[in-house]
């Protein structure tokens, strides 16, 4: 079994760097971090009481997402967990509820368990990442890099609210409303909205003003009413499934059928849409594939001294019996 005394010799440092390094305790760069950690790896060096805080002797990561609840970042989080476990590493979970005041407590309290790196799904990569402390290697999860925070796993979701869009357009939509949590909560509805707009403005169609409404309130009593009287949409996008259920019952409350009266559609393509009667059309996100992607990333960053990279995944256009021609 390999020492310590052989991976500070073959990173070419102190035994007491070393020590420190693999427990991110201590003065210590994030460049000679990596280079312990990958000549850990190198030589399969396990330390006996690997730096895992109160957890104890496995390696920690840490994760960030905006809600547990949602089955979403769930099958994220279960692939990350799974990935983790094969390469000895806990798995410690903080979550923002959407808030972006919220996040910067949330990563600290991960920090507080000195991980060997982080996967962050965060409101607003722009803003919100840059104003956290120094952090270990990270990998953006469901947000697009930035230039501090290269390792980002992401799909396009401004070209999937065009797609979605332009599918609704081609069977003969103009009226189309887009309802979606908070724009500031989430970075991924944004995206989607303006892609959205972009294809009503390719097709010389005014965009409706979008609803935006808590991402953690309940969607069982979302109530419509007002955006249906002005806006008298004949479908109606959502920015995720969920949601796009709240608006199915919504119309249902207000007497409408779906898609009889309102077509609807959505984002992520959880189980429960297509259990329901009709199946709910949707753009379907590769999360399981995203959360595993993230994890080996992260891992090939922390341990192996891997550049940062940026993986672009693909997502599918599932048509349901939601939506309808007109």
């Amino acid at each position: 079994m390999a020492t310590l005394e052989q991976v500070a010799a073959r990173a070419g440092c102190s035994l007491a760097t070393a020590s420190r390094a693999l427990s991110r305790r201590g003065n210590v760069s994030d460049g000679m971090v990596r280079k312990v950690r990958r000549a850990a790896a190198e030589l399969g060096y396990r330390p006996a009481n690997a730096s895992a805080g109160r957890l104890g002797r496995r390696p920690v990561i840490g994760v960030l997402i905006p809600s547990i609840t949602n089955p979403v970042f769930a099958s994220s989080l279960s692939s990350i967990q799974n990935r983790m476990l094969v390469a000895g590493h806990n798995v410690l979970i903080a979550q923002s509820n959407y808030d972006p005041a919220r996040e910067a407590d949330a990563v600290a309290s991960l920090l507080n368990e000195r991980p060997t790196g982080l996967i962050l799904t965060v409101c607003d990569p722009a803003t919100s990442v840059a104003l956290m402390p120094s952090l270990p290697p990270t990998v953006l999860l469901n947000n697009l890099p930035t230039a501090l925070f290269p390792a980002a796993v992401t799909v396009d979701n401004r070209n999937a609210g065009r797609e979605l869009t332009q599918m609704l357009i081609a069977i003969g939509h103009r009226r189309i409303l887009f309802v979606s949590g908070s724009f500031a909560g989430s970075d991924r509805a944004r995206r989607r909205h303006e892609g959205y707009r972009d294809a009503m403005v390719d097709h010389g169609i005014a965009p409706l003003e979008a609803v935006q409404i808590s991402f953690v309130n309940g969607y069982d009593h979302l109530d419509l009413s007002a955006a249906l009287a002005t806006a008298s949409p004949t479908a109606i996008i959502a920015s995720n499934d969920l949601l796009a259920l709240g608006v199915i019952g919504s119309l249902r409350r207000e007497g409408l059928s779906v898609p009889g009266d309102v077509s609807v559609a959505g984002f992520d393509g959880i189980a429960i849409g297509r259990l329901m009667d009709p199946p709910l059309t949707t753009v379907e996100m590769p999360d399981a594939s995203m959360g595993a992607a993230a994890a080996s990333l992260l891992l090939d960053i922390a341990e192996n001294a891997a550049p940062a990279r940026h993986l672009d995944l693909a997502y599918t256009m599932r048509r349901g019996g939601t939506v309808r021609a007109i």
